[in-house]
């Protein structure tokens, strides 16, 4: 167990390292209920993702917070990825469609190489065989483009309320 601590302590950190930045992201830029609205339904879904994709076992997560209490990644599923997403949001808010998938392609594809490196270097994250390395980089992808289309689909209705 002994060899699992410095990745646990890894797991820890970046927690801490998380808690530090959301609040002040969500704080950062109005409107603060439309970072809220993408970090909850970002947060949401990615539990229902991960529950699935654990159960089938083509993702296991060896060392993971609240091991004895949750098979998922809790860390990534509710702070990580959310915090990820409510960047990628802010940074996208304004933007045509091509400019929103080239600024997602920027943010992702470095957040998958250290999800990679975690994958053949460390027990954070097992795939199975049946998983491959484009499944996580186009999931990923395909699902922060969803959540920003939730996001943009809300605020058009919002709009459209307003002027009525």
């Amino acid at each position: 167990m002994k060899k699992y601590q410095p990745q646990k302590r890894l797991l820890q950190a970046m927690l801490g390292l998380n808690l530090l930045i959301i609040i002040p992201l969500i704080l950062r830029k109005h409107p603060i209920k439309d970072w809220v609205i993408v970090y909850l339904f970002n947060a949401g879904t990615n539990i229902i993702i991960d529950n699935s994709l654990t159960k089938k076992k083509i993702v296991k997560y060896p060392i993971r917070l609240l091991s004895k209490v949750y098979d998922t990644h809790l860390l990534f599923d509710y702070f990580l990825y959310p915090t990820f997403t409510i960047l990628y949001n802010q940074w996208s808010v304004k933007d045509k469609p091509f400019i929103i998938i080239g600024k997602l392609f920027l943010m992702t594809t470095p957040a998958f190489f250290i999800e990679l490196l975690a994958e053949r270097k460390t027990d954070l994250v097992d795939w199975s065989k049946k998983w491959k390395w484009y499944h996580t980089y186009f999931s990923i992808i395909s699902k922060s483009l969803i959540t920003r289309l939730f996001i943009g689909l809300l605020r058009w209705v919002e709009r459209s309320q307003r002027s009525d």
